[in-house]
Formats: structure tokens, C-alpha cells, sequence
């Protein structure tokens, strides 16, 4: 199985019963035999330009494991979902993702480092 990311924007007025929305789409990404590794809630945002005449949506991030025919069952199904403003399904780079990990571990030992020559001065 190959590692997918996929951003959702959901229509605004699901904001109250934002559960069923995100268990739909769920339940599609278990159907295609996908897993979904890590789900991130990024809330209400505006827009840069109206999409289906909304000028803000909900966003949430998925990180996926999905075998290799799924991506195109989600996408014809997304295409098709209501709840479902805009989405963006991309398969995440092994390589970019190492150089991403890397670049965290040294921000967290220079937050470190300067903690520590705070406290000396």
C-alpha cells in the first residue's frame, strides 16, 4: 500500500453536524480497502475565491495508506458527494517526507539549544 495525503473542504453549513460528513467519507475510504493513518481538523477558513457559491468551508487533512486502485474509486466518489465542496488526493513522496522529518528534528534541538542559552545568561 502507497501513502496518500487528501485534504477535503466540506460545506459550511455541515459545521454543526460535521460527524456524519467526515464518517461518509470514512466509509469510502474503507470501501476502496484504504486506512486512514492520521485525520487532522483544520476548521472553518474563508476561501480565495467562492466555490459552488461559499465563501468558507471546513477543512480536514487525511493521511492514507490506500492499495493501488483506490485513488480513483475516492475520486469518482468525492466527485459525486455533496458534503463535498473541493478535494485534493496526492500520494506523499518518501524522499520529501524524510527531508520534512529531518528539518523538524533540527528546529526542535535549535528550540532547544536556545532554551538552554537563555538560562546560562
Amino acid at each position: 500500500m502507497k501513502e496518500y495525503e487528501l485534504v477535503v473542504l466540506y460545506h459550511p453549513d455541515l459545521e454543526v453536524d460535521m460527524k456524519s460528513a467526515a464518517d461518509k467519507v470514512a466509509k469510502i475510504i474503507s470501501s476502496a480497502k484504504g486506512e486512514i493513518a492520521n485525520e487532522d481538523d483544520w476548521g472553518r477558513r474563508r476561501l480565495a475565491y467562492p466555490i459552488k457559491k461559499q465563501d468558507f468551508a471546513i477543512y480536514r487533512v487525511y493521511n492514507l495508506q490506500l492499495p493501488a486502485a483506490a485513488p480513483k474509486i475516492i475520486n469518482d466518489t468525492l466527485n459525486i458527494t455533496d458534503e463535498v465542496l473541493r478535494f485534493l488526493l496526492v500520494s506523499v513522496d518518501a524522499k520529501i517526507k524524510a527531508l520534512i522529518e529531518e528539518d523538524k528534528k533540527r528546529e526542535s534541538k535549535g528550540a532547544d539549544n536556545s532554551n538552554e542559552t537563555k538560562e546560562e545568561e
